[in-house]
């Protein structure tokens, strides 16, 4: 069977359905073997070879439907290429936004993940960090999840705080976000904010609650206990859904009003809970941003489409995501990365924050049920 080179006409395949080997790959491209080898493992050694020389070999690759044996990869490296990742659970902002940069860096290096949702259940992550390592996994990501001590294997946390041995945390610059979104209101006139704290099985709960304290002391920013309320989360029961979390933010935007103590702002623990209260707010006849200005946290994709569109401190979390994948893969090639990586959060101000109309908006009469 007469065979040509990628690029000089239609290659052919190897003989009778076989699937082609990586030596044929690499005679066809008119390259080595071992710099295919490299670009197909995608290897970090691959780095040095041209952009345009890897685009041909994954455009051979996809035309001759050549798939890297990656069994004889782990034979031959007594490695799995694979890792564990553990979030409390799957839903829309926070986790799948995180998940989804753990994935491009991951797949981009080559590397397979397994994937269990604990929904914050201490029994569940200490069954499924056993079961993930008899499957073989080299390192654990963990996302949003508490641990109280170091875990077997190399391990990164995305929002951690809790400095154990072997384990590096990815976190927030959580002083600054909480300045950013509290100056931004203060800014613009208001005095009485509102707050929802996030959920006590949230890693960012109490160290977000405490920058946000320390911003409005700077800012001379009055704080009543009564109009900073805890987020009650997944403690409602099993799992804690999208509309689940938007509903609780509909309820305590409702509880804020029954209180009966003027507020003009609200400074949300994320996103959907300010979404909810949004609503909460509109129902009892109060205007947003006129006589409530709302302000959420994580910019998820649905923040910019609300009416108004959401105000909002953006934390990269897709970054985060990325971050995480990229310094496990570092630690088990044997770097050793810092213990704690902190990203910048940004302000992002669209159409439910404004100046008040009313000073000392009163509550309504009859809260939205």
């Amino acid at each position: 069977m007469r065979r040509g080179r990628v690029g000089a006409g239609t290659p052919e395949t190897s003989a009778a359905g076989q699937p082609i080997t990586l030596k044929e790959l690499a005679r066809q491209l008119g390259l080595s073997a071992g710099t295919v080898s490299l670009v197909i493992n995608r290897s970090p050694a691959a780095r040095s070879i041209p952009a345009r020389t890897q685009e041909r070999i994954f455009a051979a690759a996809r035309r001759l439907h050549y798939r890297a044996n990656h069994l004889a990869r782990s034979l031959r490296s007594r490695r799995t290429f694979s890792v564990g990742v553990l979030l409390q659970e799957i839903s829309e902002g926070y986790a799948a936004s995180v998940l989804a940069g753990v994935d491009e860096h991951l797949t981009g290096a080559g590397y397979f993940f397994l994937m269990a949702s604990h929904r914050n259940r201490p029994e569940l992550l200490d069954e499924y960090v056993g079961l993930l390592m008899d499957r073989g996994v080299e390192g654990f990501i963990l996302i949003n999840t508490p641990i109280e001590k170091p875990l077997p294997l190399p391990s990164v946390v995305v929002s951690g705080h809790r400095k154990l041995e072997g384990v590096i945390n990815v976190v927030l610059d959580h002083e600054r976000a909480a300045g950013l979104a509290l100056s931004h209101l203060a800014e613009l006139g208001h005095t009485r904010i509102a707050f929802f704290k996030g959920h006590r099985h949230s890693l960012d709960t109490e160290v977000r609650w405490q920058a946000i304290r320390r911003a409005a002391r700077r800012l001379r920013l009055e704080m009543r206990e009564e109009l900073a309320l805890q987020l009650e989360g997944g403690s409602w029961g099993g799992a804690f859904t999208p509309e689940e979390a938007y509903k609780e933010g509909y309820v305590f935007g409702g509880r804020l009003l029954a209180h009966g103590l003027p507020f003009t702002g609200l400074f949300a623990f994320n996103d959907v809970s300010a979404i909810g209260a949004m609503r909460a707010f509109r129902d009892a006849g109060r205007r947003v941003p006129e006589d409530v200005s709302v302000i959420g946290f994580d910019d998820i994709r649905s923040a910019a489409f609300q009416n108004p569109s959401l105000t909002t401190v953006r934390q990269p979390l897709r970054e985060m995501g990325g971050i995480a994948a990229r310094t496990l893969l570092e630690r088990l090639a044997g770097a050793s990365p810092p213990a704690v990586i902190t990203v910048a959060p940004q302000l992002v101000v669209r159409e439910s924050t404004a100046a008040p109309v009313r000073r000392g908006l009163p509550a309504a009469s009859r809260p939205p049920r």
